[in-house]
């Protein structure tokens, strides 16, 4: 997560759940954003003012009676990027869903026209009673966004109700996507497909390859952060699930064509990260192979081509994306395939290049629009390599948008 430049105001209200708070401003502050803590007198009575101060690097605001800042509260309304209440108690959601405005931060939030992120902590059943059920949906209804709870430990003990505030690492993601949300793919379906799949020679051996999914889990981040509802389906893969992602795991090729099939006609993008295996055994042991004493041959079927043989099955206006990983010629291999398979863009790699291989954290690709162009990407991590892929997306959605109907006659 990175926010360079981004101004943050953190209002922390009286729950033991403040701690996290602590956690979160670091959180942030290593993201890069400035961050401007704001502390109710009841938040000021779990964690002090001094410890916020040392974790900011900034004063802490606690008062709307501050000689020489009687207009601290307009000034943060309106300066900052984000207004983010973590942890927001029932007391603190109902008073600003009524707008009252009593002390610093609730007179922050009645001033802001801004984004405004909450993160409810409190007791399960305070949480579920129609009181703050109703407050919650007055400020859903006002375009504020919420974070949690989570089920899990209690100051009371444990619940299997929600109740229990968000991890910071939960929060900062959502804090990206409040800022970093944009038109092109804000409220658009997103389809990733990431990892290798996995074709049963027998019920303990595989036929595979190396891909390790992060290009495809960094894709589904960063459209995510970018505001898209979006939709992971992952072959066999240690990586973590993305923050407000919907995953679906899948085993082999045929399992990956069937959820793909199932999720392209409501998808405005596609994004084929993944690498299905090319060969499938022709027959599937029951039982395990015993190991050969000799050379032994193993007849192979390729698997079905799911960019093909879904293609019927595309949205005319939706954005399809194929990855081509080669070993040579990986521009000409990729603009055939681009051609072949109808795709808007191919996103190509070498195999053999030092760190834009599988299993590495950078990649060095070039990006090919059916127009022509090609984008070349120099050597970075998957994450930024991420964010320039989706900049692609973005101008081939922005060009279909502004493009002239034809007329007839």
């Amino acid at each position: 997560m990175r926010l360079p430049g981004r101004h943050v105001v953190l209002g922390v209200s009286g729950g033991i759940a403040a701690y996290k708070s602590c956690i979160l401003v670091r959180r942030l502050r290593e993201a890069g954003a400035t961050v401007d803590v704001v502390l109710s007198r009841g938040g000021a009575r779990f964690v002090g003012p001094l410890t916020f101060e040392a974790l900011s690097g900034r004063p802490v605001a606690t008062s709307l009676w501050t000689p020489g800042a009687a207009l601290s509260h307009i000034r943060l309304a309106q300066q900052a990027d984000l207004v983010l209440v973590a942890p927001a108690t029932a007391n603190l959601i109902a008073r600003a869903a009524l707008g009252i405005s009593d002390d610093l931060l609730t007179a922050i939030l009645l001033a802001r026209t801004g984004p405004v992120l909450v993160a409810p902590a409190m007791n399960d059943r305070m949480f579920d009673h129609p009181t703050t059920q109703a407050n919650i949906a007055a400020l859903l209804a006002r375009g504020w966004v919420t974070v949690g709870p989570d089920v899990g430990s209690l100051a009371e003990g444990d619940s299997e109700a929600p109740g229990r505030m968000s991890e910071p690492e939960t929060i900062l993601a959502h804090a990206g996507r409040c800022l970093d949300r944009r038109p092109p793919l804000n409220g658009r379906r997103v389809l990733v497909t990431a990892g290798p799949t996995r074709e049963a020679l027998d019920p303990v051996r595989v036929l595979t390859n190396r891909s390790s999914g992060k290009m495809g889990y960094r894709l589904a981040e960063a459209a995510w952060r970018r505001g898209a509802d979006v939709t992971l389906v992952s072959g066999p893969s240690s990586q973590v699930d993305p923050v407000g992602v919907e995953v679906r795991r899948v085993e082999s090729t045929a399992d990956l064509h069937r959820e793909v099939s199932a999720l392209l006609p409501s998808s405005d993008v596609l994004m084929m990260a993944a690498a299905p295996a090319d060969f499938q055994p022709v027959e599937s042991a029951p039982l395990k192979r015993p190991k050969p004493e000799q050379e032994t041959m193993l007849a192979l079927r390729p698997t079905k081509d799911i960019l093909s043989s879904t293609r019927e099955l595309r949205r005319g206006d939706a954005v399809m994306v194929g990855f081509a990983l080669e070993t040579g010629g990986a521009i000409e291999k990729a603009r055939r395939k681009l051609e072949a398979k109808a795709m808007d863009l191919v996103v190509v790699n070498d195999a053999l290049e030092p760190g834009a291989g599988v299993e590495v954290d950078t990649n060095r690709v070039v990006i090919l629009h059916r127009t022509g162009e090609a984008k070349t990407v120099p050597l970075q991590s998957k994450t930024d390599i991420a964010e320039a892929i989706l900049d692609e997306v973005e101008v081939v959605i922005g060009r279909r948008a502004s493009a002239v109907p034809e007329t007839a006659g």
